[in-house]
């Protein structure tokens, strides 16, 4: 029972609140430990919110979560937990995490509100609308920096921001094309939207977004914006983690979970430690 409440959390997933902890890191109080414990509190109701998100959406998802090859040994759809309890466990969640996010800073209380409702409508519509579907998901990457960064009162840059929005848009569309290529003719029968996708449309919008997202990060290093100057030696590594991600996609037939990808393929997970000893090199250390 134990383990079957944990799976439902996804833990796996909170991987994506880690960028809560960009604020902190690109406004150069990484060793303020106040700061630290405030975005920690963030980070950790986050994950709450999140967490209670991703129930709702399985309840939701239940009956197609079924017919799907691995969604359907999920805790819900396996029958391991019961619906009512997931829903009691979802309130409970998502009312203490609201409640805490208010407690800990007004405005990230509100940054939390608006990401709750964002994805309660997702969930309930918004997923079954051809192009919002995966743009309200990356809206939830920008949400999470927001929130970072509103909770201990520094400015976040707008072109770090759009670069997060293009980042996460890149891995939602990879995740989608996963599951269209992984389900082939029963994908509308798992999720009704994949009817109005194909792997070509998604290839086009994958290479209009990949593009897109490595220029937008460039300028950011070059800009005013940039808290450090030199961040510019920081772009191979952004380079070679998209070039990755996309041979893992069309080369693997991977991409489905991005947060996995992030925590087992060796690779990405020494290109992002070098990505980030940089960063932390060029903006704390290098005179």
């Amino acid at each position: 029972m134990i383990s079957s409440v944990v799976k439902i959390l996804r833990p796996k997933q909170w991987t994506k609140n880690l960028i809560i902890f960009s604020g902190l890191i690109f406004s150069v109080n990484l060793f303020n430990n106040a700061l630290i414990i405030k975005d920690l509190l963030a980070f950790i109701l986050f994950c709450g919110l999140s967490s209670s998100i991703y129930i709702i959406n399985d309840v939701f998802d239940l009956e197609s979560d079924r017919k799907h090859p691995l969604k359907c040994l999920r805790p819900l759809p396996s029958g391991k937990i019961k619906v009512s309890h997931a829903v009691i466990l979802a309130s409970v969640l998502s009312l203490v995490s609201i409640l805490g996010s208010f407690a800990l800073h007004y405005t990230f209380g509100i940054i939390g509100v608006i990401y709750f409702i964002s994805f309660l409508l997702y969930s309930l519509y918004f997923k079954h609308v051809v192009i919002l579907d995966v743009l309200i998901i990356s809206m939830g990457f920008v949400l999470r920096a927001v929130g970072g960064a509103l909770v201990i009162e520094v400015r976040v840059s707008p072109w770090f921001l759009i670069c997060t929005f293009l980042l996460s848009l890149f891995l939602a569309l990879g995740k989608r094309r996963h599951e269209l290529v992984l389900l082939n003719d029963q994908a509308g029968e798992h999720r009704k939207i994949l009817d109005e996708y194909s792997p070509y449309f998604l290839d086009q919008m994958i290479s209009v977004v990949t593009p897109s997202t490595l220029l937008a990060y460039s300028i950011y290093t070059l800009s005013k914006d940039a808290i450090k100057p030199n961040l510019e030696y920081t772009v191979p590594f952004v380079i070679y983690g998209i070039f990755r991600y996309l041979y893992l996609i069309h080369q693997k037939g991977e991409g489905g979970n991005p947060e996995l990808i992030l925590l087992t393929d060796l690779p990405i997970i020494i290109n992002l430690i070098l990505w980030g000893c940089t960063c932390v090199y060029l903006i704390y250390f290098y005179r």
